[in-house]
């Protein structure tokens, strides 16, 4: 589990195929792997993926391997080219709670409408997939590229969030742009609230 608060910026340097899977290399930058182990989660651009090597550079830890299946490949976006990617270590039990419950399992791709200077903020317009869009609730939580980010409109299949300077500073969102494509996971509440409704829908009768 995660917490959508990216905790570094780092960098997918190569890309090793793996028959329809592939090996990223990934710079850490100053996600800090001391207290990582191999078979350690790491969210990386929101998709949970397992730490499969780690890499010294000078005495310190400064990279790590992750296998990526041709699974999450086709449900995930910005995993197969060198780029940068928000990077978030697995939640501790004694951890605060800054974003909300994240399970680093990408539900679909949205795409970036437009990306506007408000002056002293950004807002971050998505359009999501239909089928995601009943989950998508206006002061609702959402997952894009790994970051937990708050719903301020809904219309249709397009959402909006305002983004924060010190967001667009600590994430990868300053290379965001119209057409852009992004990883979302919804609010897992969402998904049990559809659940219970529908369980009460098919026992209505009995």
């Amino acid at each position: 589990m995660f917490t959508g608060i990216i905790q570094a910026v780092g960098h997918i340097e190569t890309i090793t195929p793996l028959g329809r899977d592939v090996k990223l290399l990934i710079h850490a930058e100053n996600l800090g792997l001391e207290d990582v182990l191999i078979g350690d989660s790491i969210a990386v651009n929101g998709a949970c993926l397992t730490a499969t090597r780690l890499i010294e550079t000078n005495h310190l830890l400064s990279h790590f391997e992750v296998h990526v299946s041709a699974e999450t490949l086709l449900v995930t976006t910005g995993l197969n080219h060198p780029q940068a990617v928000n990077l978030e270590k697995a939640l501790r039990l004694n951890d605060r709670l800054g974003g909300h419950l994240v399970s680093g399992h990408v539900d679909g791709i949205g795409v970036v409408v437009n990306f506007t200077d408000l002056g002293d903020c950004w807002t971050l317009a998505i359009k999501a997939p239909h089928a995601l869009s009943k989950y998508i609730a206006k002061k609702g939580s959402i997952c894009v590229n790994g970051v937990s980010l708050t719903v301020n409109s809904v219309e249709k299949d397009t959402f909006t969030m305002n983004i924060i300077p010190h967001t667009l500073q600590h994430t990868m969102f300053n290379q965001l742009a119209a057409g852009s494509y992004v990883n979302l996971e919804i609010d897992q509440i969402a998904r049990y609230v559809e659940r219970m409704t529908q369980w009460s829908d098919e026992n209505a009768d009995k």
